[in-house]
């Protein structure tokens, strides 16, 4: 059986899989997890998996950086180490990825219906990808063509210094600067709590008017959600203001990645928030501020821009990594 899992800061997702002769596979059990309410993986994996099941390979995508086969995850802590799960699982055959790694990976196998083309002027290439996915974190990756297949390049690109494009921008970051007092990241912005931080920073600036249901919010209930969604809706102007910053630094992270990397195979967009706020996503400022590069504009003006719909293209990377 194959063994396959998506670990991530909220929701960790393992699949159970036979795969007959021909090569068609058959998914036997899947279960989502909330991450934060285990204190390490194996008590998921525990969960999961029964004492006679044999595994033959098993791949996980994690959310953090893999070194040596050992990854302490960026958003809970939690340590996975590639040995350990050899001897747990009673199989040699054990990968772990970086979560970008596996979705770049799965990004290969989405069939075109899952894919939203966000450039109007994308023209069809070969070469290197580059996957950016903004969700708990923001990760980024890229997938190396070698001329006959594509190899995936983990990266801690989401960690990378917050560059302002335009005095508006100036100001954010100098505020976060005083709310963070350490490394100001594109992560601190294009994530889910990036939203709550673009919304303090526009009314504690006086540059917008606080929103009464947010203000209302009880502590159970998701305030970055509830501000992405009223900017959607564009039910409140200050929450407009929030998904429109959010949506135009989005763009120009990505053409930064796009220019780090020259995938002419094209960009693509993983993570859960880029379906929910896809509206904005496809009104022009993103690519708009993807291209923005000035000598390079020619350059990013035809580079595929495709967002991806299917919440589990990490886990198909991961599935698919041993076949």
């Amino acid at each position: 059986m194959i063994l396959a899992g998506d670990i991530g800061g909220t929701k960790t997702v393992l699949s159970l899989l036979t795969q007959d002769s021909e090569g068609l596979l058959s998914c036997l059990k899947e279960q989502s997890y909330p991450s934060q309410q285990y204190s390490k993986f194996d008590e998921i994996l525990n969960d999961f998996l029964s004492e006679d099941q044999e595994i033959a390979s098993a791949c996980f995508g994690i959310a953090g950086p893999v070194v040596n086969q050992r990854c302490q995850t960026t958003n809970l802590p939690w340590l996975l180490d590639g040995n350990e799960l050899k001897a747990r699982l009673n199989t040699s055959k054990v990968k772990l990825l970086n979560d970008l790694e596996a979705m770049a990976l799965g990004m290969k196998y989405l069939p075109d219906d899952d894919l939203v083309e966000l450039n109007p002027n994308a023209i069809p290439q070969t070469g290197n990808v580059a996957v950016i996915a903004a969700g708990t974190g923001l990760g980024e990756a890229i997938l190396f063509w070698d001329g006959i297949t594509h190899h995936p390049l983990a990266t801690e690109g989401g960690h990378t210094d917050f560059a302002p494009q335009n005095e508006l921008q100036d100001q954010l970051l100098k505020y976060l600067r005083k709310k963070i007092s350490e490394h100001v990241s594109y992560e601190r912005i294009l994530a889910g709590v990036g939203f709550s931080n673009l919304y303090d920073f526009l009314c504690e600036e006086g540059l917008g008017n606080p929103c009464t249901e947010v203000s209302e919010l009880t502590s159970d209930q998701d305030r970055n959600a509830l501000i992405s969604q009223l900017g959607v809706t564009g039910e409140d102007p200050c929450c407009v203001q929030v998904l429109k910053l959010f949506v135009e630094i989005y763009g120009a992270e990505a053409g930064n990645l796009a220019l780090k990397s020259l995938p002419m195979g094209g960009v693509y967009i993983g993570g859960g928030i880029g379906p929910k706020i896809l509206p904005a996503l496809q009104d022009g400022s993103f690519i708009a501020a993807f291209k923005a590069k000035g000598r390079f504009l020619p350059l990013l003006d035809t580079l595929p821009v495709k967002l991806s719909l299917n919440p589990r293209t990490p886990l198909i990377g991961a599935i698919n990594y041993f076949l």
